[in-house]
């Protein structure tokens, strides 16, 4: 009785562990086994427009005005600067909902142990180019915003 037991368990089990699929991946990426910042331009080729139109303004930005903030002056995937990574890491969740070649992948996480302020929802917006998931956005469902509707700079004039 006990391995068909096992079975059972093992059957409701595995589509939870589904949730987490390639495109889940792609965002995970960004948050261990350290936060990475995404306007960073060595991880561009992860990224697809119309998020990559605000990268390109934000390179513009600090070129023309170096001694200025540019226009991400934050973590957008934490939508924060400061944080706990072990945190970040410990509480990390990942559902990810596929529709053909797009995905939206809501990450849920703390940024400090304590507090109801560090609780982050961000969805990330998903596009399948050369059968690769590349990020094409990201919001916060915490503090509504969306990253490619930032504007930045001279792009806006």
């Amino acid at each position: 009785m006990r391995p068909m037991m096992l079975a059972v368990a093992m059957s409701i089990a595995l589509p939870a562990a589904a949730l987490a699929g390639p495109a889940s991946k792609a965002v995970k990426f960004f948050y261990v086994p350290e936060v990475k910042f995404e306007a960073d331009a060595k991880y561009r080729d992860r990224f697809t427009e119309p998020v990559t139109k605000l990268f390109e303004a934000n390179d513009k930005a600090r070129k023309e005005k170096p001694d200025e903030v540019s226009c991400i002056d934050f973590d957008p995937g934490l939508d924060a600067q400061d944080f706990d990574q072990k945190t970040v890491s410990k509480t990390l969740k990942l559902a990810e909902a596929v529709n053909g070649d797009t995905a939206e992948v809501t990450a849920s996480f703390n940024l400090f142990p304590e507090g109801d302020d560090s609780k982050r929802e961000m969805v990330w917006s998903l596009k399948k180019v050369d059968g690769k998931w590349k990020i094409a956005d990201i919001r916060s469902k915490t503090s509504d915003w969306t990253l490619s509707a930032l504007e930045c700079g001279s792009s806006t004039e």
